[in-house]
């Protein structure tokens, strides 16, 4: 004869194993919905912007009869020169254009006279990718003023080193993984909100469902202890959140290897096999976090309905805490990696970044949030033993 909360577990878990809908939800839909939306946008926000880096610029160009050289230079340096819109501003403001250069009529005099010479960039700086080419058009256009000015000084007779009293030396400390992890940061809320995803439907079912289905009553009348009963019922939801992570984490590492891009900007966006293992390892307690958590809210809830409006309404707020660091990036400090749902982010950021995670700092984040999930857990058993726990209405 199994232990009491070995029979609840089986019977909770073939039960929704049988439903086809909770399958759907717990184990497809939500773990390999988020990894494969979060890579195709990645995905695509890569391949544009490696597009745009390696295509000429297209550069609407007011008053190109007054710069003849400077448009030449500009033509040799990948930028293909249009004729300007009569409205410059007008046409970025509609989206016509992105970026217009305009060279007013007075250039050609302040050149000649040595003095600076006026240009204008027209563009919209709230819309998405003008950065970018702002950014180019503007580093061309500061070579080009560099290299006269140096022909000028030397012309006269003047070193042009002299008007360059600092030489800035760039020295990126950054490595391919590390480049890599910035574009990851939101890994770490998008495992979370999947643990917390995978074992909602079950724990709602198990204790609000079956309380409306009026057999949560004949349950806890058997001569079984009540904490053996939720025992079974929360290794069961533990169960599928566990699995829901494993899905979610194998779905990113599958998903990242088949997405086409990363080569040309000198970094890929793999997670291998080993990174992924240590993601799960350090995740895998947020299974009986989130199913302690669901249980205890899906037990005050009078109804399958009133559970499933409560859960979705909160269940951003385990992620809060990894959406905000992943905004707002800070260094880590100690308390950190013993923190529930902090610690998840901080180590799983590391692991992506090609940086080492001590064997203490694991231990700090595993033993914290199981000793969260384990409290929550025991006011659970402590509501359990409440007689209007089996009354539905």
């Amino acid at each position: 004869m199994s232990a009491p909360w070995l029979t609840v577990f089986r019977k909770e878990a073939s039960e929704n194993l049988r439903d086809r809908r909770t399958v759907l939800n717990s184990l497809v839909f939500g773990p390999l919905f988020g990894p494969l939306l979060f890579v195709v946008l990645i995905g695509f926000m890569m391949n544009k912007a490696s597009e745009r880096a390696e295509r000429p610029l297209d550069l609407p160009v007011a008053g190109q009869e007054n710069a003849p050289a400077l448009v030449a230079w500009l033509r040799s340096q990948n930028v293909v020169i249009k004729d300007a819109p009569a409205d410059p501003e007008a046409a970025v403001r509609d989206q016509d254009e992105e970026l217009v250069l305009r060279i007013p009529d007075n250039y050609g005099e302040r050149w000649r006279e040595g003095r600076p010479a006026p240009v204008e960039l027209v563009y919209d700086d709230s819309r998405q990718f003008t950065a970018a080419s702002v950014r180019r058009l503007s580093r061309l256009l500061e070579g080009y003023g560099a290299t006269h000015a140096a022909l000028r000084l030397t012309a006269r007779g003047v070193n042009p080193e002299l008007v360059r009293p600092v030489a800035v030396v760039e020295r990126d400390q950054s490595s391919p993984q590390s480049r890599a992890g910035m574009l990851l940061a939101f890994l770490p809320y998008m495992l979370i909100l999947g643990a917390f995803l995978g074992g909602m439907y079950l724990a709602i079912d198990t204790t609000a469902g079956e309380r409306e289905r009026q057999s949560l009553e004949a349950l806890l009348i058997n001569p079984v202890p009540r904490s053996q009963i939720l025992a079974g019922k929360l290794l069961a939801t533990t169960v599928f959140a566990f699995a829901a992570l494993v899905i979610s984490i194998f779905g990113f590492a599958l998903f990242l290897r088949l997405m086409p891009v990363g080569a040309s900007l000198g970094f890929s966006l793999g997670l291998d096999l080993r990174t992924a293992a240590l993601a799960l390892m350090a995740i895998a307690p947020l299974a009986l976090l989130a199913a302690s958590a669901q249980t205890l809210v899906a037990a005050f809830s009078k109804s399958f309905r009133e559970a499933q409006t409560w859960l979705s309404m909160i269940m951003i707020v385990p992620a809060l805490p990894s959406l905000m660091m992943a905004i707002n990036p800070i260094k880590p400090v100690e308390w950190m990696y013993a923190a529930p749902l902090v610690s998840q982010h901080v180590v799983i950021s590391h692991l992506v970044r090609g940086e080492t995670v001590t064997g203490q700092q694991f231990a700090m984040s595993i033993a914290g949030t199981l000793v969260l999930g384990l409290l929550l857990a025991a006011v659970t058993v402590r509501l359990y033993h409440r007689e209007r726990l089996a009354i539905s209405s």
